[in-house]
Parts: C-alpha cells; structure tokens; sequence
C-alpha cells in the first residue's frame, strides 16, 4: 500500500501546491496581515497528510501554550513531512523562518512572501542580520515563528545547531519551546522517493526564558536548548506510546 500512498502523495503535492498557494495569496490581499493566508498553508498541510494517510498527534509536556503569547518553536529537522506536520498540529498559528531559496519558486515563493513568512539570506550576512531583526520586531508584535536550528535536513540525528535562532531568540525575549518531531524520518527521509504512512508526532516541550541572556550568551542558550531537545527525541517511546493511548 506504501506504493499507493507514494504516487498519491506526489500527486497531490503538485496539484495542491499549486492551487493552496494561489488561495495564499488571495487570503493574503483580503487579510493583509492577518492569519487568513496561514490557515490556507495549515488546510494544505492536513492535504498533504492526508493523501498520504499520515496522522498527527500532538503532545504537549507542560499543558496548552498561552495562545495570547508568542514563542519560538525549535524543532528538530529530518523530512519534508516536517513542514506539513507542523503546519496541520501547531495549535497556535505562526511564521516560517525559512531559506531565501524557498522564496524563488512561483507561485509558492510569493504566497510564503505575503503570509508574512520571513527570508533569510544564510550567503550574506549582513542581509541576515536585517532579516533576523525583522522577525524580532514581528515576534515582539505578537507573533509565533517556526525555526530549524540545524539549519538544514538530518539523517534522522540531531545535527549542532546554528546561531540565527539564537540570536532572533536573545533579541525578541520570546520564550523558545523545544519541538520533537517523532516518525517523520521514518514517513520520508531526505533522499528518498517513497512515503511510508504513519502516525507522527509533536512533542513540545517546557517553554525556556530568554530573558535576561545577551547575545554573548547565545551559545549556554543554544546548549540549554540542545539538551532539551535531545531528551524529548531519547524518550521518543514513550510519547509515541502516551500519543496512541490520546488518540
């Protein structure tokens, strides 16, 4: 069956893609601003999902985030279904921080654009540093942001972690939630053709205060983060177990 979910699910990315991402930008230009172009990518996502018969779950470690604050969710990076998981079970809307390369394909690139999700230029740093002072401003506005501190796909281990999240975490003070994505490697890894169906999971772990650290103090952050992170993915078991009891 894995065969036909695989032809479905790349079916169906062609064509959704397509038609989501020109709704995007309609939703875009009646809600300027707004969380209408975001929930048009979060109906894509649970498309997506759906044809390829993946289901997720959502644990949360600490009980329900405060929907009346923003955060920075960490997560751990090891699929494309990242994407998709995160835009269908994130209870609380929020933006992309995603490479620039991302925003060059049409169509797609512009609806990123006017959702308010924010580029980042990894090549010049000086357009990075720009980019990550307007996400700062857009998450001491209130709004939620999605960041891949190892910067790029991982074979299913956690990669080090880069400094950018860091950095906009340090200069927004927003609290950052430590994010595990659980079975998604398994659903598609990196390099492969195939989508093998399965139930995943969100695992969000206890908020951690930046406020108070400097950038100077960027890296025991970035530590403090990693280790977080690190024991949400070791208990890996245990919340695929607790996921299924919640299903």
């Amino acid at each position: 069956m894995w065969v036909f979910w695989t032809f479905s699910f790349w079916i169906a990315l062609v064509i959704f893609t397509i038609l989501f991402s020109i709704l995007a930008l309609f939703a875009s230009f009646m809600d300027p601003g707004g969380n209408s172009a975001h929930q048009v990518a979060r109906l894509w996502g649970k498309t997506l999902l759906f044809f390829s018969h993946v289901k997720v779950t959502l644990v949360e470690e600490t009980g329900a985030l405060s929907p009346d604050r923003p955060y920075i969710f960490m997560a751990n990076h090891q699929s494309a279904f990242d994407i998709f998981t995160l835009l269908a079970g994130l209870p609380i809307p929020f933006r992309w921080l995603a490479k620039e390369e991302l925003f060059k394909i049409p169509i797609f690139g512009p609806s990123m654009r006017r959702a308010g999700y924010i580029a980042i230029n990894r090549d010049n740093p000086r357009d990075a540093v720009k980019s990550l002072n307007k996400a700062a401003q857009r998450i001491r506005e209130g709004i939620s942001v999605v960041v891949f501190p190892e910067g790029t796909r991982s074979d299913g281990t956690l990669l080090p972690f880069k400094n950018g999240g860091f950095v906009l975490a340090i200069k927004s003070t927003a609290p950052i939630v430590p994010t595990a994505l659980i079975g998604t490697y398994e659903v598609k890894p990196r390099d492969s053709f195939w989508v093998r169906p399965r139930n995943v999971y969100i695992v969000l772990g206890t908020p951690i205060e930046t406020k108070g650290y400097q950038t100077r103090d960027k890296e025991a952050l970035k530590e403090k983060v990693f280790q977080a992170l690190s024991a949400l993915l070791e208990n890996r078991q245990s919340f695929e177990t607790r996921g299924k009891e919640n299903e």
